[in-house]
């Protein structure tokens, strides 16, 4: 929220592994943020000739989330849908910014505006599905959906969570990362997509080609030449002291392996390393890689092995992008929304067998992998070969599957019936 933090409910979605505990995060944070908050009538209910789709975001720009779903809004049916789209900042303009304000039928920059001010241009413009892709992520605004932006209003992608807010009637999930006996832990109505919740973007992912020989690309990255490189892109926050341990297990275990990690900030390196000391794991054997433009990150992924994922909050966004790059993934199946992504991708690619039902036995997966190069290389040629054929990344097959959730919603809406579950076929 604007000027308020929102850490709260974003650390327990992504830091607890208890469905109850992070949805009552959400309804205190509301209580306490949104107390003002009186819901205004529903909005008039109109007939149009399209259901008019307002996605709401803070990230119409070069970010994860938009890079996700932008192919998404870009394509949604125009015979069908209307497609609005409110930016509510802090304003970015970049090119994904334009790219977005020329692809969709309306782009209200509306960063300046108050929340209830956006909520009534909302009203008026009468969208009928109103679509939150923050949730209570940074620079979230809750207020203009606490005011009924729209008849229907959803918890989309940005949020791996239930918001636990009476005025947000759907969370858009699938059947690994919402399964139906965590619905008692949703205040929303669980839409369940058939393949993947996640919507993926490969013209937005071109991979820069590899401008040495492997070897050589790994030394000028800091690896070895020939040692096996585990590697995770993560976000360092989702390194837990659990995940860490584990790892350096694996490190002891498998000579001349090392770990590859995202620099996502100076001071974490010295850290951890200081960690792998006390671990007994030498402390060069952890390798930091810097940031880089999207093609160039795609692209180096080709010098790891094996990416090892976090928990209890898996790779999202970085899951999909090693998957796409052609890089095996290995995961451990969560309790939450947030654990069980990585397993929802590894599902919708065609290899659920890298999903791991304990933390031992992800840890003895990975060492058994280190030492089987013709079961990684299988895997490497399967998701070459899946390509845009893999339902992750067939957008097409996706968005047919969000509209249809979208035309049952607008169906129950229109006549007047309370939001109940979605189960969208194959």
């Amino acid at each position: 929220m604007r000027g308020e933090s929102a850490a709260t409910p974003f650390v327990m979605a992504v830091g607890c592994d208890d469905l109850d505990v992070i949805r009552r995060a959400g309804a205190r944070f509301i209580e306490d943020f949104v107390p003002e908050a009186e819901p205004l009538p529903l909005p008039e209910r109109a007939s149009h000739e399209k259901i008019r789709l307002g996605y709401f975001s803070a990230d119409f720009h070069a970010h994860a989330t938009t890079l996700l779903i932008a192919e998404l809004l870009e394509k949604h049916d125009p015979a069908k849908f209307e497609v609005f789209l409110f930016s509510f900042g802090p304003s970015t303009f970049d090119d994904m910014t334009g790219r977005l304000s020329r692809g969709v039928d309306h782009f209200f920059d509306v960063s300046e505006e108050s929340d209830s001010t956006v909520c009534a241009l909302s009203r008026k413009l009468e969208i009928d599905i109103a679509i939150d892709l923050k949730g209570y992520t940074q620079n979230c605004r809750p207020r203009i959906f606490a005011g009924r932006a729209a008849p229907v209003q959803v918890n989309y992608l940005g949020y791996p969570a239930s918001m636990g807010a009476a005025f947000i009637d759907y969370i858009v999930g699938d059947a690994i990362v919402t399964p139906p006996e965590h619905a008692p832990f949703y205040t929303e109505q669980i839409v369940t997509l058939p393949h993947c919740y996640q919507p993926n973007a490969p013209g937005l992912r071109s991979i820069a080609p590899m401008r040495t020989d492997r070897a050589s690309a790994r030394i000028a990255a800091g690896l070895p030449a020939n040692g096996f490189v585990f590697c995770c892109f993560n976000n360092t926050y989702k390194i837990t002291p659990t995940v860490f341990a584990t790892w350096m297990r694996i490190l002891r275990t498998v000579p001349d392996s090392v770990l590859w990690l995202y620099e996502t900030d100076g001071r974490v390196a010295p850290r951890l390393r200081d960690e792998a000391v006390k671990n007994d794991v030498e402390p060069g054997r952890l390798v930091f890689a810097p940031r880089q433009p999207l093609g160039e990150h795609l692209c180096r992924h080709a010098l790891a092995d094996l990416f090892l994922d976090t928990f209890p909050c898996n790779a999202h966004t970085t899951g999909s992008d090693a998957l796409w790059a052609g890089l095996p993934l290995l995961t451990c199946l969560g309790t939450t929304f947030a654990g069980r992504v990585a397993a929802s991708l590894l599902h919708a690619v065609g290899l659920p067998e890298m999903v791991m039902p304990t933390l031992d036995a992800y840890e003895s997966r990975a060492i058994e992998l280190a030492s089987d190069p013709g079961e990684l290389q299988r895997q490497r040629e399967h998701l070459r070969l899946a390509g845009t054929n893999a339902p992750l990344f067939d957008i097409d097959r996706y968005r047919c599957s969000i509209e249809e959730a979208y035309r049952i919603m607008q169906e129950r809406s229109m006549r007047c019936e309370a939001p109940m579950p979605i189960i969208v076929p194959a």
